[in-house]
């Protein structure tokens, strides 16, 4: 090999090496910036959660208000209709967020059922009898199933 050749080469050689660094910063800055992204988009997450949190209890503070002045009043004959209303107040707001009562008539569905009871009866078997505690979807998915007795 002359001289000519094995400078070329280490020429190459050199230029591939620089190349090689530059990529690998490259690379480098490039993961920092996806770790940056990750973070922020976590914060904003963390930060999101508390707001819609914010968002709930505010609504949540009118019914905490009307629960102080019922229990002021818990003598009189107007507790019980006091405490109907601050439930009916209490209800609608958790409906206008997303729950809704699960349905117990008809068949068990084991999606949105649990049985907890089963009793010999004149009905169809698996024919929803009783409902021993209700269930409830948020925004169509269970966060609880309907406790139930069903036939046999």
């Amino acid at each position: 090999m002359t001289k000519e050749n094995k400078s070329k080469k280490s020429s190459e050689i050199e230029e591939l090496k620089q190349q090689n660094g530059e990529l690998i910063s490259h690379l480098q800055r490039l993961q920092a910036e996806f770790e940056n992204y990750k973070k922020r988009n976590e914060n904003d997450n963390a930060k999101f959660i508390k707001l819609a949190n914010k968002e709930l209890i505010k609504q949540l503070l009118p019914i905490l208000d009307n629960f102080q002045l019922a229990f002021q009043n818990k003598d009189s004959k107007e507790f019980v209709k006091g405490m109907e209303l601050v439930f009916s107040q209490f209800y609608s707001c958790l409906e206008e967020n997303g729950l809704k009562k699960i349905e117990c008539k008809g068949k068990f569905d084991p999606y949105i059922h649990e049985v907890l009871l089963t009793e010999e009866s004149k009905q169809e078997p698996e024919t929803i009898l009783e409902e021993l505690q209700s269930g409830f979807t948020l925004n169509n998915e269970v966060i609880r199933h309907s406790k139930v007795k069903v036939s046999k």
